[in-house]
């Protein structure tokens, strides 16, 4: 229709304990996202933060850099849905307070989006056309993850953990309540609920990754991840957690009541 969203792109910012660098690299995503000629805002969400947090992300506080604060550490996956409320993009993605965002690769996300009419565009390193600096034994480990996520979840995607998302907002609203992971396959449940909900239009796209993956691989973390899987499998499968209709949030709820009256 004639009527279009004033926000092409909301950038979610959940940061926790980053009062010392939360300045300088608001700054350099700010500078790299004004070079993409398009309407954005960064949206940073201090998660009940003791240290300088909110203090120092205020400072730069304006129609693009919009900054929230709770009094509690509610964690990510939390930081995230109330950022995501809050957001007024069309197209949301989220980063940690202490990564670079591609801002080259958002714009390729954003076009790709736009092209296959898609509900999220995912960056993969397994993409033909990425570069990455991958060792072997880390390639191994990733091709056997992604069999055994295509094996348990029928998810048409070759990784899942690469960590530029792009999403339609009313995707990432509906998915958002229904997560739990709070870290380590949190990537994956968000793409396997999506699907779940019917959003299966999940668009791979090619990724630069410049620093170099180490050859050891952290075991605790590895056995970590697979243990969310298999979480996410039997709330999926089992429980069937991601089909329940009553999982709406509070926040929504208060908002509808709001908007009837």
């Amino acid at each position: 229709g004639g009527w279009r969203r004033i926000m092409d792109l909301s950038i979610i910012v959940p940061a926790y304990k980053e009062g010392k660098h939360i300045y300088q690299n608001l700054h350099v995503l700010k500078d790299s996202l004004d070079k993409l000629n398009r309407k954005y805002e960064i949206v940073v969400v201090s998660d009940g933060n003791k240290d300088n947090t909110y203090q120092e992300a205020q400072k730069l506080a304006s129609d693009k850099i919009k900054v929230y604060h709770y009094p509690k550490n509610m964690g990510k996956g939390y930081a995230l849905k109330y950022g995501v409320d809050r957001a007024e993009g069309e197209l949301v993605t989220f980063i940690d307070a202490d990564l670079a965002l591609h801002t080259r690769e958002i714009d390729i996300f954003m076009k790709l989006m736009d092209i296959y009419q898609a509900d999220v565009v995912i960056g993969s390193k397994r993409h033909p056309q990425s570069k990455v600096n991958y060792p072997l034994f880390r390639r191994f480990q990733s091709v056997i993850y992604q069999m055994v996520i295509a094996l348990l979840f029928n998810l048409n995607v070759k990784d899942t953990q690469t960590g530029l998302k792009l999403f339609r907002r009313e995707v990432l609203q509906k998915i958002l309540p229904r997560a739990l992971v709070k870290r380590y396959a949190f990537d994956l449940e968000l793409l396997v609920i999506a699907h779940r909900l019917g959003y299966t239009n999940i668009i791979e796209a090619p990724v630069e990754i410049k620093q170099q993956f180490s050859s050891t691989v952290n075991l605790r973390a590895a056995w970590k991840a697979l243990w969310d899987t298999a979480a996410i499998f039997y709330r999926l499968r089992f429980l069937k957690y991601y089909d329940r209709a009553d999982i709406h949030t509070e926040v929504a709820d208060k908002e509808e009541r709001v908007l009837e009256h």
